[in-house]
């Protein structure tokens, strides 16, 4: 009887221990599935975004290149380390390298200095670039093909200068003197500036040029341009542009009227033929979605270019200097 009893207290307690087992076991189980069903969702992507300077069109490409990225990765699976360098090269040297500590998935680079600067902080992490005038000057790549065959593709903000300068002599089909103004630093400005010198050669225009170190010496620079020419054109220039309201102050107290390579630059001139930067900025989006999402390799995409361009002319400056816009021009928003 006894022996019974222990026989059973036995067996008793042999069935309890494989009970606390098994339910220990699917503990287990049930956390591990929680995790592996964690892991399997969507990768969550790290960018870097390094803004050369703060300035209308180049925070329009940002938001664009933002909005098209998280509409297509989801909010929850992309995270921006968003960064200004405030006109300073060496302070893109140091946001971008920053980017190869973090070991971000991607660079994004707004205007030629930045892209400048990531290019030579890593040539593993994609990068794409935008507001980026002409990508074989800005990386001295001798014979460009359309596609540069590293870690880097993006956009370009080139609008076509022959039609710039037609613009020129359109609104002011008496011009003599055109003053073309920029920033020396600036590649992208230089190559700029030779196209529309080649153009206004082909018309007989005669043309000066005015380069400016840097915005310190664009009060300068704009008024002795002003005292020696009747018209100006400003291409797509960081420095210009977040130098806008100096420039607006001393072309229209002089009379002068200004032609812009973009919307930004236009605050003080009377027209331009400008392209979108958020739309810009929404491709550079896109490409980098096919990057992250799909494997593309930056070397092997064509850079792109705006779609469309715009003839926009200033009401406020064309009617404080007695000019009438061409047909065909549309009003430049003030909420540019």
């Amino acid at each position: 009887m006894r022996l019974t009893k222990k026989i059973v207290s036995l067996l008793t307690t042999a069935a309890l221990v494989a009970s606390l087992t098994a339910c220990g076991g699917a503990s287990n189980t049930s956390s591990d599935a929680s995790k592996s069903g964690s892991d399997s969702g969507s990768k969550k992507y790290r960018i870097g975004i390094c803004q050369l300077v703060e300035h209308e069109a180049l925070d329009a490409a940002t938001k664009g290149f933002k909005e098209a990225v998280t509409k297509e990765l989801g909010a929850d699976n992309v995270e921006f380390d968003e960064q200004n360098a405030q006109g300073e090269s060496t302070n893109c040297s140091t946001i971008c390298n920053g980017f190869v500590t973090d070991n971000v998935d991607l660079i994004m680079a707004n205007a030629t200095g930045a892209l400048q600067a990531a290019v030579s902080s890593t040539s593993d992490i994609p990068i794409v670039g935008t507001s980026v005038t002409d990508y074989g000057t800005a990386l001295n790549m001798k014979d460009w093909t359309g596609k540069t065959g590293t870690n880097v593709t993006g956009t370009s903000d080139l609008a076509p200068i022959d039609q710039q300068e037609k613009m020129i002599l359109e609104v002011l089909p008496n011009v003599k003197t055109v003053g073309i103004a920029y920033c020396s630093s600036e590649p992208n400005s230089s190559y700029q500036a030779d196209k529309m010198k080649e153009a206004l050669d082909k018309d007989g225009v005669k043309y000066k040029e005015y380069t400016a170190a840097d915005s310190n010496e664009i009060q300068s620079v704009i008024t002795t341009a002003c005292n020696e020419c009747d018209a100006l054109y400003i291409p797509t220039d960081n420095t210009m542009a977040s130098g806008v309201e100096t420039i607006k102050n001393i072309v229209t107290q002089a009379g002068v009227p200004l032609f812009a390579g973009e919307e930004g630059i236009c605050a003080a001139g009377v027209a331009t033929l400008s392209i979108s930067y958020y739309d810009l900025g929404y491709s550079t989006g896109e490409m980098a979605c096919d990057i992250l999402k799909n494997g593309k390799k930056p070397g092997d995409m064509e850079i792109q270019y705006a779609s469309k361009t715009t003839k926009e002319y200033n009401k406020e400056i064309c009617e404080m200097l007695n000019i009438t816009a061409p047909d065909g021009y549309t009003e430049l928003k003030s909420d540019k």
